[in-house]
């Protein structure tokens, strides 16, 4: 796991969503073993990037959906999370626009756009180092009505 420290005084709310990030960045392999960066973190927002490894690729030398997906699902999971009230996802439809390639630094960015109840609705566009769109996917969260971390203040 690696953490951008580019902007080092936040907000109240940027301060929590990058304690929740991290605290779930720090309990999963997934972060560490592909080297996630986590670039930004506010109420409802998160940017990830990863580069992509060759190890990371599909039969046809550019990069595996599933690693599309998985750096996709981890920005959902870091924005949906972020006020410090546990959710998980309900559903994702991802949709891959363009390849990325082995050596290219991917950037995912989720951005809530609405929270009913117990649901919440995500847009999660992941982009290449060029700045054109690799993937877009939609992501419903649905909250488990508990903190991430006990004890910490939550700005739901």
């Amino acid at each position: 796991m690696m953490l951008s420290h580019r902007n080092l005084s936040r907000s109240p709310s940027e301060h929590l969503a990058w304690r929740v990030a991290i605290d779930l960045l720090s309990k999963e392999g997934t972060g560490t073993a592909w080297a996630l960066t986590l670039e930004a973190a506010d109420a409802g927002m998160s940017r990830v990037s990863m580069r992509l490894t060759s190890a990371m690729t599909n039969g046809h030398g550019t990069a595996h959906g599933g690693m599309i997906f998985a750096l996709a699902d981890s920005a959902f999971a870091y924005a949906c999370n972020s006020r410090n009230v546990a959710a998980v996802a309900q559903s994702c439809a991802i949709a891959f626009i363009d390849a990325g390639r082995p050596g290219e630094r991917l950037v995912a960015e989720a951005r809530e756009l609405a929270v009913r109840g117990r649901t919440g609705s995500y847009a999660i566009t992941v982009f290449g180092e060029d700045g054109r769109v690799v993937a877009t996917m939609q992501g419903l969260s649905r909250s488990l009505g508990r903190p991430v971390i006990e004890g910490l203040q939550s700005d739901a």
